[in-house]
């Protein structure tokens, strides 16, 4: 035993004296730790990878297209700045609402009715209060006209139109942008409206088609792709430059003119009277002159 332990002693102190042994120690050490230190680093990258693909996920082409959309998509406002005191004081007319609806959107002047393609707005109070834009988009119209007051028409995306009338002052001209919530100017009264004291008329039309606004208000824009397949243009045969639920210049003419031929009539039927008592007269006279050169 002493012998072996002996010999392998000595195979060990020969080993330990070969000039190569502890070179190869230290390149072998080293290489582990080498190997360790590599490997811990690539564990640890393969985590930070996976986040910073997350942070800098780019969307498909399709997901780039929808964002904008949903960022420019506005919500259908009602033309005043306070909503909350807003009141509805005229509907809008529509063929399937019931009775009392239909009722409270019929306008009656100058002794006739006409069937409302808006709503008429007023504050609970009665009192007068900023018109504001209900959507973004382009002033296409400024004018006063003698029944229906200063109105402002506005020209939005996807073929829509807001449509304000019964306004006192106008704080804004043809051809300007318009952002939602801009002040127009102010409510008033109109000729027209007069039952509804001050307000703003304001209409929604989609592709030239009157829809009902109440159904509207706090509604996306998009909702109004459907309304073109089921509004119906209650009033196509008035159709006119002005709101067809109101008189036009033309109409207000011949309403005066009808009442003018009227009273023309009830003077020359109180005159006709007189007139047939003249000519009684005048004959009565003719016979006396005549009776009178034959007794003679």
């Amino acid at each position: 035993m002493n012998e072996e332990n002996k010999a392998s002693k000595n195979k060990w102190s020969r080993i330990f004296k070969k000039k190569w042994f502890f070179p190869a120690v230290y390149l072998t050490i080293a290489a582990l730790l080498l190997s360790v230190v590599v490997w811990y680093q690539n564990t640890e990258n393969q985590v930070p990878d996976a986040q910073e693909d997350q942070e800098n996920y780019v969307p498909t082409p399709n997901d780039e297209e929808a964002e904008p959309v949903l960022e420019q998509q506005e919500i259908i406002q009602m033309p005043l700045a306070d909503q909350g005191q807003a009141e509805i004081v005229t509907k809008f007319y529509d063929y399937n609402a019931e009775q009392e609806d239909q009722e409270n959107a019929l306008v009656l002047y100058n002794n006739r009715y006409y069937q409302s393609t808006g709503v008429d707005i007023a504050t609970a109070e009665g009192e007068a209060f900023e018109v504001v834009a209900a959507l973004t988009g382009t002033i296409d119209e400024v004018k006063e006209d003698p029944l229906l007051g200063n109105v402002v028409v506005i020209s939005h995306e996807n073929d829509v139109k807001t449509y304000y009338a019964s306004l006192e002052e106008v704080s804004v001209k043809a051809g300007a942008e318009v952002k939602q919530g801009e002040k127009l100017g102010t409510a008033g009264k109109n000729l027209f409206g007069q039952d509804s004291g001050t307000h703003v008329y304001f209409e929604l039309r989609k592709e030239d088609k009157h829809v009902n606004p109440e159904d509207f208000f706090n509604q996306p824009v998009s909702s109004l792709e459907s309304a073109t397949e089921e509004a119906v243009d209650s009033t196509e045969s008035d159709e006119t430059t002005e709101p067809s639920t109101e008189p036009s210049e033309e109409e207000a003419a011949e309403d005066e003119a009808s009442e003018e031929n009227a009273d023309d009539k009830d003077k020359t039927e109180e005159d006709a009277p007189a007139d047939e008592e003249e000519d009684d007269a005048s004959n009565e006279e003719t016979n006396d002159e005549t009776d009178s050169s034959e007794s003679a």
